[in-house]
């Protein structure tokens, strides 16, 4: 994967600490998420946890319209990935993640990683009920992953193009992360 660490100044600090704090609230949400599946039953959502997504995007959209999309050298490498993560979760607004989406691909090479794009493009495919390029976005039925891919035969050349690992490799990740047991 690319480095976007660029040593260059970051035109917006302000924005790139409260991207930085939008995405550890995103992180914490997410964890506590984790945690609530390994229980019996899961206890009551705060109410905090219901309205997060929807508040962070709210203000991506601000953020977005202030300063266009948060490249590199307007936040930062990692400021814009996090802001990545937070329209990745955008999902109740699907425009704006097609809004967020057009604005990375005209960006420089450089200032949006390449596999920011792939994600969020299969996310938004995936929002609009169309097949994924990429291959990044899983649903899963019991214990098995379920993608609808375009023209699979080329998902790897795809998937290599955009700096991700091959589709056998993100997979055996996922089982990883999730703890799911894989099917025999």
């Amino acid at each position: 994967m690319e480095d976007l660490n660029k040593s260059e100044s970051i035109q917006y600090p302000e924005i790139t600490a409260e991207i930085t704090l939008m995405y550890n609230a995103d992180q914490v949400m997410r964890k506590r998420w984790e945690e609530y599946n390994m229980l019996p039953e899961w206890p009551e959502e705060p109410e905090e946890d219901r309205t997060r997504d929807s508040r962070n995007t709210a203000r991506m959209i601000e953020i977005v319209e202030q300063i266009g999309w948060p490249t590199v050298s307007k936040v930062g490498g990692k400021a814009s990935g996090d802001a990545w993560l937070l329209v990745q979760h955008a999902d109740k607004n699907v425009e704006f993640q097609k809004h967020c989406l057009e604005l990375m691909k005209a960006e420089p090479v450089g200032e949006v990683a390449l596999h920011d794009i792939a994600y969020l493009e299969d996310r938004v495919r995936v929002n609009s009920n169309q097949p994924q390029l990429y291959g990044t976005q899983f649903r899963w039925e019991g214990n098995n992953p379920v993608q609808n891919i375009e023209d699979p035969e080329h998902v790897e050349e795809r998937r290599k193009e955009m700096g991700l690992n091959t589709l056998a490799k993100n997979l055996e990740e996922m089982y990883q992360k999730y703890n799911i047991e894989k099917p025999e």
